[in-house]
């Protein structure tokens, strides 16, 4: 048996790490338990290791950034908003900037100076940072009475604050703990499934373009089956050699169930920014311009040299036909081509490259006011561990640190 602490926080990344340092500076002995050498494994690889930190928005605009269970969120964010977050790490000395979409990041883009900001943030608070693995809780009369390490040792504590994670990026120490725990609390665990992913599409094309990014592009999710658009939304994306990602993807399947995707076709604007009249005459103006050039040889001013050849194929027009050849209906089926380039998708990548995982333990069985378990007094839970996600866009991690801030705020409220 080890010391005895008022709160014990299993997980050190965003949620974890934050809760810590809240509960430490409310004069609580805080143990923080952590399973790799270093804390914010994670964090240390979102945004391509630049961090999107949060998102520079109101808190309206934030809940309805969270596609699952907003409600919830409502006191959190409240409580502490993402301008808190910015304020937050700007006072722990990283200068932040706002890019598009209102996407914040460090001026140096470096996902390091935020864990090392967070790093600072429980030193300073005089929580006892700890490494080792949580593999139970251990309970008395209905409430939390300390944990159980994988060594075998035990620590005694009257609140605990679960910020482990799901199940995306194993290897950063988010394998799926917190359920294990949650349930072993009596807590329901809606299935964990990926979200913010990766899709896999049937067209073989999209291996022709591995590595294109494309920017000012408009991608439209509509359920076939419904006819319905269900995500629409203008910024980045890229294809890879499996299909397509990029943050208007990754936010799009959000709104995409895992057994229903062959009921999905992602559509793709090229030039949002004009309609296909306006189109079809910027087309013949350049056709005007390369008369008696090749076909395949044209569209190098409209359009990235990767993507030439398949829009070429897939237009149904010879890639050796004279410009000056090509009719009228042709050229409007261009038109409608790169203003609707569609594809579908087959499959998500696996769970472990998701950015995030949709499911968890279930909100209900939460207090949104303490994110204190109905179920287990002196049990908090932070993050995404929780059933919460939302797009891409620093809205991720600013669940976790005003879910973090929250609990943070009230264990040990009634502990003994």
């Amino acid at each position: 048996m080890s010391q005895k602490y008022d709160v014990v926080v299993i997980g050190a990344g965003a949620a974890g790490a934050m809760a810590a340092g809240i509960t430490a500076q409310r004069g609580l002995s805080t143990a923080v338990i952590e399973r790799n050498a270093r804390i914010g494994r994670k964090i240390m690889i979102t945004g391509k290791g630049r961090c999107n930190v949060t998102n520079n928005c109101d808190n309206n605009a934030f809940i309805n950034a969270v596609k699952v269970n907003g409600k919830f969120l409502y006191s959190a964010i409240n409580n502490f908003s993402t301008q808190d977050t910015i304020a937050f790490f700007e006072n722990l000395g990283v200068r932040l900037k706002t890019e598009r979409g209102n996407r914040v990041f460090p001026v140096s883009d470096k996902s390091v100076d935020i864990v090392d900001a967070l790093a600072k943030h429980i030193h300073v608070s005089g929580a006892k940072l700890l490494e080792g693995r949580c593999k139970a809780l251990l309970m008395k009369d209905g409430a939390v009475a300390g944990i159980k390490l994988e060594d075998g040792t035990s620590i005694p504590c009257s609140s605990v604050i679960v910020a482990t994670g799901g199940l995306s990026y194993p290897t950063t120490g988010s394998s799926g703990d917190g359920y294990t725990l949650a349930k072993q609390a009596g807590h329901s665990i809606v299935t964990p499934t990926p979200s913010l992913i990766p899709v896999v599409t049937n067209e073989p094309w999209c291996k022709e373009m591995m590595g294109l990014s494309l920017k000012n592009v408009t991608v439209t999710l509509i359920d076939t089956a419904k006819e319905k658009a269900l995500y629409h939304e203008l910024g980045e994306m890229l294809f890879t050699h499996f299909g397509v990602s990029g943050p208007l993807i990754l936010s799009a399947t959000s709104h995409m169930k895992q057994e229903k995707l062959r009921d999905y076709t992602i559509e793709i604007d090229l030039k949002p920014a004009l309609s296909v009249e306006q189109l079809d005459a910027r087309l013949l103006r350049d056709f005007a311009k390369n008369l008696n050039k090749d076909f395949l040889n044209s569209l190098s001013e409209l359009l990235p040299r990767k993507m030439i050849p398949v829009v070429v194929e897939l237009s149904g027009i010879d890639g050796a036909q004279k410009v000056n050849q090509i009719t009228k209906e042709q050229r409007r089926a261009l038109a409608e081509l790169i203003k609707h380039l569609r594809v579908t998708p087959c499959a998500f990548r696996p769970i472990n490259e998701a950015i995030i995982t949709s499911g968890g333990v279930n909100v209900k069985e939460i207090n949104p006011k303490t994110m204190e378990s109905k179920l287990v007094k002196g049990l908090y839970f932070a993050g995404e561990v929780m059933d919460v996600d939302a797009y891409t866009g620093g809205f991720n991690l600013q669940i976790a640190f005003s879910t973090g801030v929250l609990a943070g705020t009230h264990a040990g409220e009634f502990g003994g």
